[in-house]
């Protein structure tokens, strides 16, 4: 492991990531996404380390799911956690249930598939809430959209997990506008986690934004560097891309991944971008984005790049 992942230089640092809400549940502007966190190969001490450097970021958002690091990743951040439990109450945790795996730790899963039971989802909540060394979780989101979702049972589980003190807020991830209109109906969200970056533009086309700001619900988004495409793949779109970035991070005297993050959020929807770097330094590129507002004609550019012409 390289140490100076895990180190914030001294001076130079960016002002904290703001807060936000989204229907009434408190975010940092910024998310630390644990998707790949099973992957660093880390002590409970650096993960910790991880934790303490988001946090003096303004990074007080961290994204999981039960399925993540097959079915491992929660365990690994609340075994961080628990070398400090004060931590707990600086921070929010949102996680994601829904996907059943087939996977050794869940011998019981016969054949990939969604389950959003009121069952199912209990027994989920239980196990991440044992995982992260945690009583509540401060946002559950359904991973994916079930084509067997009963919304009114869904919304009187979420109604029961609020009452027991598990859940605090609840909200949907990758559902199109529809499907997200309908849970909405039965219960009430606060976000919708979708996919979006310049090359993956549909929520732009979809519906999915303009709903986010209609009803002022803040979307979180994944994947906001398409994977890390943006900045290696050499399919058109992102060269040329890469190249309009570099124009205008020389222009403003940032990263590349900076003007990507700024481009995101200066959607008036208010995107909260989940950034999944185990490096620190690529946190504080995403939070430095927080101070700069690209102009609609720079916004465009990129646009532009992104598809390969003009608009209409």
């Amino acid at each position: 492991m390289n140490r100076d992942d895990l180190t914030l230089p001294s001076h130079g640092l960016p002002r904290p990531a703001p807060q936000v809400q989204t229907g009434g549940a408190q975010m940092s502007r910024i998310v630390a996404g644990a998707w790949r966190m099973a992957e660093w190969q880390r002590s409970p001490q650096d993960h910790l380390r991880w934790i303490e450097g988001c946090l003096s970021l303004g990074i007080t958002t961290f994204d999981h799911a039960d399925i993540y690091g097959d079915y491992g990743a929660e365990s690994l951040f609340g075994q961080a956690l628990a070398l400090s439990p004060g931590l707990r109450q600086r921070m929010q945790i949102v996680s994601k249930c829904g996907i059943r795996l087939v996977s050794a730790q869940r011998p019981a899963h016969q054949l990939k598939s969604y389950d959003t039971s009121a069952e199912h989802v209990m027994a989920s909540v239980d196990a991440s809430l044992r995982a992260l060394q945690t009583d509540c979780l401060d946002v559950l989101l359904i991973h994916r959209p079930d084509c067997l979702l009963r919304a009114d049972e869904f919304a009187r589980c979420a109604e029961d997990l609020r009452q027991a003190g598990k859940v605090r807020h609840v909200g949907v991830s990758n559902f199109n506008v529809h499907q997200f209109n309908l849970l909405h109906h039965h219960t009430r969200l606060v976000t919708n986690q979708i996919e979006w970056s310049p090359l993956h533009m549909q929520p732009l086309e979809d519906g999915t934004l303009d709903q986010a700001q209609m009803l002022g619900l803040r979307p979180m988004i994944w994947s906001p560097l398409a994977g890390g495409a943006l900045f290696t793949s050499e399919e058109a779109a992102a060269r040329r891309v890469r190249e309009v970035l570099a124009d205008l991070a020389r222009e403003w005297g940032c990263d590349p991944a900076t003007v990507a993050c700024a481009w995101l959020l200066r959607h008036p929807s208010g995107p909260i971008p989940v950034w999944g770097s185990r490096r620190l330094g690529a946190m504080q590129q995403a939070v430095a984005a927080c101070q700069l507002s690209l102009p609609a004609e720079d916004w465009y550019r990129i646009w532009r790049a992104a598809k390969g012409h003009d608009v209409a």
